[in-house]
């Protein structure tokens, strides 16, 4: 397929990964398997506009931030767009001042009147964004409020007041910010009502009703507030919770006049996955669930709006394209100097960067792993690489694994397996494997996360068929204290503990399942 004969022949003698669907929710059927996208799209917020859903998901500090996926049947989804090309306010977001993974924007509020989507954001320590585009594709442009509001539920009444509600989870005191026309600063606030905990707030209207949805973190569990009237008085009833479907979501609205929920659920290593959800109304409540098993999210459903066709986000890449693919993101504010996709056609070229491990290595191209197993596999070139770099493919996140080739100080290079753990303490860095010789033109680097066994396996090949583990296998963890907040992702990188280096070229990734 490629540009040299090698490539070529080990090619048509057996191909290494032939990229196939790791999950698949649509049955084909009529029915859809929860969840609809077996990886990490966390703080969900879905919204209905006409025949089409957006949903916004949480990114923390990777870039570009802020995913909007599309849909036309709650079920089968694919990336839109992203809303921030690049992070601003805070050297975190560049790995300065110490950098940060837990930095960077989340739980946003997506909503759209009058011709205009509208989102927003509080990023960490920073005043409340509220974001603006005429097409979900973007561009987008924002305002920036007098103040922060944490985990801000955006809401334009009937009348088309616009308001903005916000629970700190701490004492679950919701305050209730009024907007002026533009949504662009904030003109009047009132504390409304008081949840216990609550944090993740969606506001809604219902029949002349108001429903305001919170997230309980400390019991993973979800409740909604009514009341005729925004200043109250407000009821709350629970609703679910991570053992029945998830702990953070809200409804949105079909065409029909059904409602549908989506709720946000902790999943272990592959992170926070999102639900969706029939929902049925008793006396003026929704219920999750279906009248005959009502308090649960099923684990497979009738789907919302039958027909339609599968769709899934874009995951193998050949890197052919002018741009990077829409599945792909930086874990930080990358160095455009360092990366490439025309120095050599048809290749992602990946220049060492200045850092003396990989946590803090600017440059690393991450994606998403799929539960419930899936393998990512790439084929690079390692000629471009000189003494001290160390550039390769692995798992990110509380552990972050790689195989890497690393530059030698006589000009050869060598295959190295390193873990890193993100600990409270700071990252520590283990050598399981420290130099393994190689002369190899090419070489495929595979991992394979399994979700269910929480364990990944990295290999090496120099011809494409016969792959060799290295360094035994390694932990998949999410935790919310360390790491980087998120489920563990797939990751490309390249640095070097000196000043200037080579570069590694990427030929190809290819996602599968195994």
């Amino acid at each position: 397929m490629r540009r040299l004969l090698l490539a070529t022949v080990a090619a048509a003698l057996l191909p290494a990964t032939v990229s196939a669907q790791v999950w698949r929710s649509d049955q084909g059927d009529g029915t859809y398997r929860n969840p609809p996208l077996n990886a990490d799209y966390p703080d969900p917020d879905i919204i209905r506009v006409g025949k089409d859903f957006y949903f916004a998901s949480t990114t923390f500090a990777n870039v570009p931030g802020l995913t909007i996926l599309h849909s036309r049947d709650l079920v089968n989804w694919d990336i839109l767009s992203h809303v921030i090309p690049r992070l601003n306010g805070a050297a975190e977001f560049d790995l300065k001042d110490g950098g940060s993974y837990r930095a960077g924007v989340y739980a946003p509020s997506l909503r759209y009147h009058a011709g205009i989507y509208y989102l927003a954001v509080t990023p960490i320590r920073q005043n409340t964004r509220i974001y603006r585009a005429r097409d979900p594709r973007g561009p987008w442009t924002y305002a920036t409020l007098d103040r922060a509001a944490f985990d801000p539920a955006l809401f334009f009444d009937d009348d088309g007041q616009v308001y903005l509600a916000t629970s700190t989870g701490t004492n679950g005191t919701i305050t209730l910010h009024t907007l002026d026309k533009a949504a662009s600063k904030i003109t009047a606030s009132r504390v409304i009502y008081y949840n216990k905990g609550a944090e993740g707030s969606k506001l809604l209207k219902r029949n002349g009703w108001y429903y305001l949805f919170n997230s309980i973190p400390n019991k993973l569990a979800l409740t909604v507030s009514r009341a005729r009237k925004l200043d109250g008085p407000w009821e709350t009833r629970p609703q679910i919770d991570d053992t029945t479907g998830g702990h953070q979501g809200a409804l949105v609205d079909l065409a029909d006049g059904r409602d549908v929920g989506f709720v946000m659920r902790d999943s272990g290593p592959i992170g926070r996955v999102t639900n969706i959800s029939p929902v049925f109304w008793q006396d003026g409540w929704p219920v999750w669930g279906t009248p005959e098993q009502s308090g649960r999210v099923p684990d497979r459903a009738r789907k919302p709006i039958p027909g339609g066709r599968f769709l899934e986000p874009p995951t193998s890449d050949e890197f052919t394209a002018a741009t990077l693919g829409r599945q792909w993101q930086w874990n930080h504010n990358p160095l455009d100097p360092y990366w490439s996709l025309t120095a050599r056609r048809g290749w992602l070229r990946l220049r060492a960067v200045q850092a003396d491990q990989l946590w803090w290595a600017r440059n690393t191209l991450v994606q998403k792993g799929q539960a419930p197993r899936s393998r990512g596999e790439v084929v690079v070139d390692p000629a471009g690489i000189r003494s001290g770099d160390v550039c390769g493919f692995g798992t990110f996140g509380k552990y972050s694994a790689a195989i890497a080739v690393v530059g030698q100080p006589d000009g050869g290079r060598a295959l190295s397996m390193r873990v890193t753990e993100s600990t409270t303490a700071g990252p520590k860095t283990e050598i399981r494997v420290a130099a393994i010789p190689t002369k190899a033109p090419r070489l495929w680097l595979r991992t394979e996360m399994d979700f269910t066994a929480a364990t990944a396996l990295l290999s090496y090949s120099e011809d494409g068929r016969r792959f060799t583990p290295l360094g035994g296998t390694v932990p998949l963890v999410y935790d919310w204290r360390t790491g980087t907040f998120q489920g563990v992702q797939f990751a490309l990188s390249c640095f070097n503990p000196g000043a200037a280096g080579g570069a590694l070229d990427v030929d190809r990734f290819t996602l599968s399942r195994f």
